[in-house]
């Protein structure tokens, strides 16, 4: 029987090399303290021997752990999931995260927190205490829960909150949602739409008021109304269909709808459908996720792209590179775009069937 090949680990490289298992770390980790002559010996028993560093020695050197959590809302993550309906937020979260970390040669960790959970301080404390992360990323509603930005902020560990703009410690980013509502809706009055519904998403994130902000704001800029245009809705497709409903019952109903999701963008074009309505002839449709999923409809949907990967890119290059951020100007703004489909066009200029 073939005997399996013996794995090459930093101890037989500190002994080819004939030099401790510090010396061989401080190669690995790329620190400044270490002759040209030393490095080279390291590194051509590296080479010779095909060694691939693994966590474990990188963290010998004892100031870091080469790991950056990333912690995500464990309720809405698993539905998702068990729903298969095509959202793409973990995935660009991880692109954009794993490809900054193996530029450092980082890793990047993935949990779920339930952020109602009364014993979110104590399950976020214990993963802290397994992995002992170089630096945390926080999405919503997580970045903005005073329990685990403080626990993180007492503990001293730098942190990044995706899709905060509240002062506080860690590093406040967003994805720019209040400009890219108000893209999306300068878009439609371009067009030629004057009567612009927004269906909202729920209010336990301010990323959903932040939309309905730059929707306002370009309606006014416009000077056009918004009273009864707007429809909160919760991000599911049930609550799309009956915020969709309500803004088509209106006595002067909308030309266009902005809904702040994919899921509230099929329900929109689902109602529309049952009420024979043509999109985008009747009914002009914006998505706020580019997720695969809107490629796929009939017609395929005008989309505001969200710059997910980029920003957990610049989060985790942000932590690395400067964990307390004292020299940033907060919030940091990663801009989205709009992608235009085929499901806007200038309104009808005749009255609806």
């Amino acid at each position: 029987m073939a005997r399996r090949r013996q794995a090459v680990t930093i101890k037989h490289v500190a002994a080819d090399a004939g030099v401790s298992l510090q010396t061989v770390s401080r190669v690995i980790n790329n620190e400044p303290n270490v002759r040209p002559a030393m490095k080279e010996r390291v590194q051509s028993s590296i080479d010779r021997l095909g060694y691939v560093p693994s966590i474990a020695a990188q963290r010998m050197s004892g100031s870091r752990s080469y790991l950056i959590l990333v912690i995500n809302d464990r309720e809405r993550t698993i539905a998702d999931w068990r729903s298969r309906q095509g959202s793409d937020w973990v995935d660009q979260m991880l692109l954009g995260g794993m490809l900054k970390c193996a530029e450092h040669g980082y890793r990047m960790i993935f949990e779920l927190v339930d952020t109602h959970n009364d014993h979110v301080e104590r399950e976020l404390s214990a993963t802290i205490a397994a992995l002992q992360p170089d630096g945390v990323i926080l999405t919503p509603p997580h970045s903005e829960n005073p329990l685990i930005t403080n626990l993180l902020a007492n503990r001293k560990i730098p942190f990044a909150r995706i899709g905060s703009v509240s002062k506080g410690p860690g590093i406040a980013m967003t994805m720019d949602d209040e400009g890219s509502a108000r893209r999306a809706t300068e878009h439609l009055i371009a067009l030629g739409h004057s009567r612009i519904g927004f269906i909202a998403g729920s209010d336990e994130y301010d990323l959903s008021n932040w939309r309905i902000d730059g929707w306002r704001e370009a309606m006014a800029a416009a000077g056009f109304g918004q009273d009864g245009l707007c429809a909160r809705g919760d991000f599911s497709y049930a609550s799309g269909v009956a915020a969709a409903n309500l803004l088509l019952d209106l006595d002067n109903p909308p030309t266009a709808i902005i809904a702040s999701n994919d899921q509230m963008t099929l329900a929109t074009l689902d109602t529309a459908k049952q009420r024979e309505l043509t999109v985008p002839q009747d009914l002009s449709v914006i998505c706020f996720d580019n997720t695969p999923v809107v490629r796929f409809t009939s017609p395929q949907l005008t989309a505001v792209d969200q710059p997910i990967a980029a920003t957990f890119s610049k989060a985790v290059e942000l932590l690395i590179t400067n964990g307390n951020a004292a020299d940033l100007a907060l919030p940091v703004v990663t801009e989205g775009t709009l992608v235009v489909r085929d499901s806007t066009a200038p309104p009808r200029t005749t009255a609806r069937p």
